[in-house]
């Protein structure tokens, strides 16, 4: 019984593929990218994502144990994506040592990403009343998950390393039920309050100080024609402090969302926003209006 049922599946293998490379390379391993992601965040915030307690003293023999470690499982992962998909013109002779380099950078802009990193942290804070203090924010909303993972993934995206990005983005998708894509370009101070079923498309752009909700949408117009869809602008960009209020949904490479609106709950936007705008419902049309000067809308979620 158990060989006939062995032989069934390997025949399927054959017939329909979705295996991992045969005989040959194999591509980077969901499980390590795991793993070095959930060592990323101890980096990015010591002592938030540990069950031991990190004394002052021993943080800098700690970070460079982590650093260490992190750096030789995070290199073998790169050279796989780029055995899978190398980039022009690099020769096989060249992969190792261009995912040592590759990593090298990576992990020299930690520092950077930390410092936008903390810029979220504060505009978590100072956009949400219930929120006690920064350290409930880091230890316990999603949303830090979310974006720093992204930040992380969305360096690897730039530097055009195949695969490993969207496992990581992927990872922090299902840990948190936020859906922000590797490629999307998001500036500092960016907040994103409940979390849940928001969706951050490839080649959305995001301004600072933008604040949304759950259930908003950053997509495309439509995907009907695939892949030769690639590499062109389908998500909208929002410009800087914008706030977004949940179940909005904004579509279309070409649309704007301009600085300083406010896009009311359960819109549905297809075509550019002037800056200073106010987008509402009202049960039976989309209005768009021209926010009061000096004049805070602030609905309380």
């Amino acid at each position: 019984m158990v060989t006939q049922l062995t032989n069934d599946l390997v025949a399927s293998y054959a017939q329909f593929g979705g295996i991992n490379h045969l005989d040959g390379k194999n591509l980077p391993s969901k499980r390590a990218i795991t793993a070095i992601s959930q060592d990323l965040l101890r980096l990015l915030f010591p002592g938030f994502f540990d069950e031991k307690l990190i004394h002052s003293s021993e943080i800098k023999v700690e970070t460079a144990a982590l650093l260490d470690s992190i750096f030789g499982r995070l290199e073998d992962e790169i050279r796989k994506s780029l055995e899978y998909q190398p980039p022009v013109g690099l020769a096989k002779k060249d992969i190792a040592p261009e995912a040592h380099k590759l990593t090298v950078e990576f992990l020299g802009g930690l520092p950077c990403i930390r410092e936008v990193l903390q810029t979220d942290v504060e505009a978590a804070f100072n956009g949400d009343p219930a929120a006690a203090s920064r350290e409930e924010i880091i230890v316990s909303y999603p949303f830090v998950e979310a974006i720093s993972v992204q930040r992380l993934a969305h360096e690897l995206y730039r530097k055009e390393i195949a695969l490993i990005p969207r496992i990581m983005s992927e990872w922090a998708h299902a840990r948190t039920g936020m859906d922000l894509h590797p490629g999307a370009k998001i500036g500092s101070h960016f907040f994103v309050d409940h979390c849940t079923g928001t969706v951050v498309g490839e080649t959305a752009i995001i301004g600072n100080h933008v604040k949304m909700y759950h259930g908003v949408t950053l997509g495309a117009k439509s995907t009907a024609a695939g892949q030769l869809l690639r590499g062109r602008k389908r998500h909208p960009t929002i410009e800087d402090h914008v706030t977004i209020y949940p179940g909005a949904t904004i579509l279309g490479g070409a649309t704007i969302i301009g600085a300083g609106s406010t896009i009311g709950g359960n819109v549905f936007i297809m075509d550019s926003v002037q800056p200073n705008s106010l987008v509402i419902y009202d049960g039976l049309d989309m209005r768009v209006l021209e926010k009061q000067k000096n004049t805070a809308l602030d609905f309380q979620i």
